[in-house]
């Protein structure tokens, strides 16, 4: 049992260390102790076990242990990166069942790869056991008429070096059988491990547990039905339908014919095989892959040989612990695909982005920032270009409205520079577009980024508005201004010349002559207003730059802390959706089909587990 005990500590250790999972799928400890003892065995020309003894029957098998390559190397590879990646992301009872793949897939990796383990499994009553005796060719496992027969699952071996196996099975080594006659002759059987299962339908509890536990760790499955109960519920509710995606290294043998003719027998296979079919397994006819059905009667020998023949064909293919494990690895892909595939075309695309953009531009007033620098720089041009006069009078009017001439009085002054609620409202509509059509667990893991961010957004914003000020307040002034300035001079002082000279030609200081003051005064009045209509025009343009630009400038200011502090979170979480579905796609791989689908809505949650339920016929 040492070598359980090493993998129960290599479990317990990778639960406290989750990265030290790829250091342990390519250890290899055990094949490396293995080949070292078969070189030290080959220098001393004797036998590494104990007692000594020479083995030629080993010489020509591969040696123990192995490696996973091709697809199946890639596919586990990837189901690591998934289980790594979304460790915070998804629940830990999601990602149960792949950890359970790793662990067995490291574990049968450091086990002997020459070796085949077939676990015959059935019903009370239904001649497993005498089955397993038929094909061991001596009897080994005990029969009879008491149930259950078989109690502890009973292992027939054709070959050594199967201990660690074994040992990984739990099957006492009281329990442990070589075939007597014909077994290591038996050239075509050498690999194969055979396992006698309790019965799956015993009333006897621990019975049910050792067979549940056994068939999730096996290379493949003989199940033995007979004429009375091959459509029990028990057996296709909670075993055939959920192995479904396993039928590949599934045997169903109808067992028992000898009490049916021939007509009767192949009526009762015809009707198996259709059940198999609801049940969601493909069946192996045609030379296509699938589960293999055939009928025996172990009692009088009737298609054993037939079933010996495709069992050894089997073993010696040596690939049932890879397909084994493929089926494994399609059977927890099937299981995480809720949590993986999204139905639509999750992310921000350029209109969510603006539209962030937008409402975080709102909520820092830029457009009435834009709109109150435009109007400042347009009342300054006319305030600076205008007629004192008019200045005179709306100096007046200010005074008569507010009783001051504080001009931060004309327009009022909000509380807050930023509206909290415009911030949390364009945060949370940003979220559920980059989560629209994502699965459950990203979907959160978005929200609660974008919730984070936003957490010191709206001081931020407002900080934002203080750091790059009222454009309003100081508005430039253009290099064509001191010349409207000086005009607006030249006709005031216009305006004044003539009068005085009026004045002086009523006092009789100056020569009478009516017309020459009129004409300088009046050109004095017309030209001031002239010269401000003209500035007045010539603003508009400039103000309206002016307002863009300030606009522009705390837009962008608060689309940059928006991105800072929201878009790159969001971002950086679908960038981790987008890996996740990529290594997904791997380790679904083109194995995964409908049928792997159907046969795990049963809702097991692993290999052999029981469900309740009655099967109508």
């Amino acid at each position: 049992m040492a070598d359980g005990r090493d993998h129960d500590r290599d479990r317990a250790l990778d639960h406290q260390n989750p990265d030290r999972d790829r250091e342990r799928w390519d250890d290899g400890l055990i094949a490396r102790r293995a080949s070292e003892r078969a070189a030290a065995a080959v220098a001393v020309g004797g036998d590494t076990r104990p007692g000594g003894g020479d083995r030629p029957e080993e010489d020509t098998l591969p040696p123990l242990g192995g490696s996973y390559g091709g697809p199946l190397r890639t596919r586990l590879d990837a189901l690591h990166e998934l289980v790594g990646l979304s460790r915070t992301r998804v629940e830990s009872e999601a990602l149960a069942e792949a950890g359970r793949v790793l662990d067995e897939a490291a574990a049968r990796q450091r086990l002997s790869s020459r070796h085949t383990v077939i676990a015959i499994a059935g019903a009370t009553g239904s001649g497993k056991s005498t089955l397993f005796n038929a094909l061991a060719g001596v009897p080994v496992s005990e029969t009879g008429l008491r149930r259950p027969t078989t109690s502890a699952p009973i292992a027939l071996s054709w070959s050594e070096g199967a201990a660690g196996l074994l040992d990984r099975l739990a099957v006492p080594s009281r329990l442990r059988r070589r075939p007597l006659a014909g077994g290591a002759a038996d050239t075509e059987l050498q690999g194969l491990v055979l396992i006698d299962l309790p019965d799956h339908d015993s009333a006897v509890t621990a019975h049910r547990d050792q067979v549940d536990r056994v068939l999730g760790l096996v290379d493949a499955v003989i199940w033995v039905v007979d004429p009375e109960k091959y459509a029990d519920a028990a057996l296709h509710e909670r075993y055939l339908r959920p192995l479904a995606g396993h039928a590949e290294v599934t045997f169903v043998v109808l067992n028992q014919i000898d009490r049916l003719g021939t007509e009767a027998a192949d009526l009762v296979l015809d009707d198996l095989r259709r059940l198999l079919d609801e049940d969601g397994m493909a069946l192996g006819e045609h030379g296509e892959p699938g589960a293999t059905v055939l009928s025996v009667s172990a009692l009088t020998g009737e298609g054993v040989s037939e079933l010996r023949e495709m069992v050894a064909a089997f073993v010696q293919e040596r690939t049932a612990p890879e397909r084994r494990l493929a089926a494994d690895v399609d059977a927890a892909a099937a299981r995480l695909r809720p949590a993986y595939l999204a139905d639509g075309r999750p992310g921000l695309d350029e209109r969510a982005r603006d539209a962030f953009t937008d409402r975080l531009a709102a909520a820092v007033g830029a457009q009435a920032a834009g709109e109150a620098a435009e109007r400042v720089w347009r009342r300054g041009a006319i305030r600076a270009c205008g007629t004192p006069w008019l200045r005179l009078y709306r100096w007046y009017e200010r005074l008569r409205a507010h009783g001051s001439t504080d001009p931060r009085l004309t327009s009022p002054v909000e509380e807050e520079l930023t509206a909290r609620q415009r911030v949390e409202q364009a945060v949370r509509a940003v979220a559920d577009e980059a989560s629209r059509g994502l699965p459950a667990p990203w979907a959160q893991a978005v929200r609660e980024a974008a919730t984070r961010g936003a957490e010191g957004l709206p001081e931020a914003l407002d900080e934002l508005t203080v750091t790059i000020g009222d454009p309003a307040a100081r508005p430039p002034r253009p290099a064509w201004w001191p010349a409207a300035v000086l005009a607006q001079v030249v006709m005031t002082f216009l305006q004044i010349f003539g009068a005085v000279w009026l004045v002086g030609q009523i006092l009789g200081v100056v020569e009478p002559g009516l017309l020459p003051p009129v004409l300088v005064m009046l050109g004095g009045i017309i030209g001031g207003p002239l010269v401000e209509w003209a500035c007045e025009g010539a603003v508009k343009g400039p103000a309206r730059r002016y307002g863009q630009e300030a606009e522009r400038r705390l837009r962008e200011a608060a689309a940059a802390c928006g991105r800072a502090g929201v878009l790159d979170p969001v971002a950086a979480e679908l960038m981790r959706y987008r890996e996740v579905r990529e290594q997904y796609a791997t380790v679904a791989g083109t194995r995964a089909s409908a049928r792997i689908v159907g046969g795990l809505r049963s809702g097991t949650s692993r290999l052999g587990a029981t469900r309740a339920g009655v099967r109508g016929r």
